[in-house]
């Protein structure tokens, strides 16, 4: 079977759609007898990622024109070279979707779509206007007529059907590699973080949807009501600035006098990412918006105790007790952060554990792939649809 990876970046500046789609792509071809190439447009990154990618064959594409559309015809007519057998869509709002529409009306071939969370309602109302006329110009003719559109859980099928999509949809999760303890002995923020202190982590992109101005101040409201377990950890936030959004959050704890709790370290890959995570105490994630967090996955694998909201969409994590529930807004994450704070460390230790064993039963990549294959071979083979497929 042959399968062409449709995304926007092949690089880190996709974020978590990076790792997904890059271990998804590399999991089938090597463990279900899958051909499969990615067709990407060029950025800045992809020089530096392509790399990660092996053994999966990368094609980018020059975009012509503003990069927020992607513009990039060669990538249509290297498409149509493959001779795929199906196309798989990984992100929404530009040039691939053209792409793959245009080559599935073309050829008579059929393709499955991930939206990966960018038809929630935040997302959608994210430059919204912009949404609205790529919708009304290509994008919803793309979504109307895949075969499959991929749901990472179940409140992103109903995002997709409040969007008006009656589509087959396949519900499946991203999955996750356990990472070994890392090589070095220090931690990323040792040269800042007072020794003794606990570490909650951020670790993902700095952008507002994240959420991140509400723990700083949610972080300023338990300072001010004189809760000392608060002295007793640091926050930490590790990831790569969007729209120069780092500086806005800067200016925040400047003026509210955390300077000596609130911690930025930039990006951190590969073996300082693994560091990041093995010396935390926590992980937050007070989201807006999410598909399924590659992070939260990545913190339950370290065994990290996880703050998170409900529109992270991983509500297992609540279930089995992986998990503190926590809403958008500073009052809500502030409880949060007493209830982590108020936890002995037998008791944190016991929710990081419940969330390692929710990621090696339910997200491992082999599992996902697997499933993945036999929604390829349902739609190009027809018969009796697996069971990761819903129709309601």
């Amino acid at each position: 079977m042959k399968i062409a990876v449709l995304t926007a970046s092949v690089s880190r500046r996709a974020g978590g759609l990076f790792d997904a789609t890059r271990r998804l792509s590399q999991t089938l071809g090597a463990e279900c007898d899958t051909e499969v190439q990615l067709f990407g447009l060029e950025d800045e990154g992809c020089v530096q990622d392509r790399a990660h990618w092996t053994p999966v064959q990368v094609n980018v594409f020059p975009v012509k024109g503003p990069h927020a559309l992607g513009f990039a015809p060669e990538m249509y007519q290297a498409l149509c070279r493959m001779a795929a057998d199906l196309s798989h869509t990984h992100g929404l709002w530009m040039y691939p979707s053209i792409a793959a529409y245009r080559w599935s009306k073309q050829l008579k071939k059929p393709y499955v779509v991930s939206p990966h969370g960018m038809l929630d309602s935040w997302a959608l109302s994210n430059s919204r206007y912009k949404k609205i006329l790529a919708g009304y110009l290509y994008e919803n003719r793309h979504l109307k007529t895949a075969s499959c559109i991929h749901a990472l859980g179940t409140p992103e099928v109903q995002a997709i059907r409040d969007y008006g999509l009656r589509n087959p949809i396949c519900l499946i999760p991203n999955g996750i590699d356990m990472i070994n303890k890392p090589e070095s002995n220090e931690a990323p923020w040792q040269n800042q973080v007072d020794s003794g202190r606990n570490v909650l982590l951020y670790l993902g992109r700095i952008h507002p949807k994240k959420g991140l101005i509400n723990i700083i101040y949610a972080w300023s409201l338990l300072k001010s009501s004189g809760i000392s377990m608060i002295n007793e950890w640091a926050v930490v936030i590790v990831g790569w600035d969007q729209c120069n959004y780092e500086a806005e959050l800067k200016a925040a704890v400047t003026k509210l006098n955390l300077a000596n709790s609130v911690f930025f370290l930039g990006p951190q890959f590969h073996e300082k990412k693994n560091a990041a995570y093995h010396f935390a105490n926590g992980f937050i994630l007070p989201s807006l918006s999410e598909g399924l967090p590659m992070t939260v996955l990545e913190a339950w694998s370290h065994s990290l105790p996880v703050l998170m909201t409900p529109q992270c969409n991983i509500p297992e994590g609540f279930e089995k007790g992986a998990a503190i529930k926590i809403e958008t807004d500073p009052k809500a994450i502030a409880r949060g952060l007493i209830e982590l704070f108020e936890m002995s460390d037998v008791e944190r230790k016991e929710m990081g554990q419940r969330g390692l064993n929710l990621v090696k039963q339910q997200f491992s990549w082999s599992t996902v792939a697997v499933q993945m294959r036999q929604v390829y071979e349902w739609i190009l083979g027809g018969g009796t649809p697996p069971e990761c497929v819903r129709f309601d």
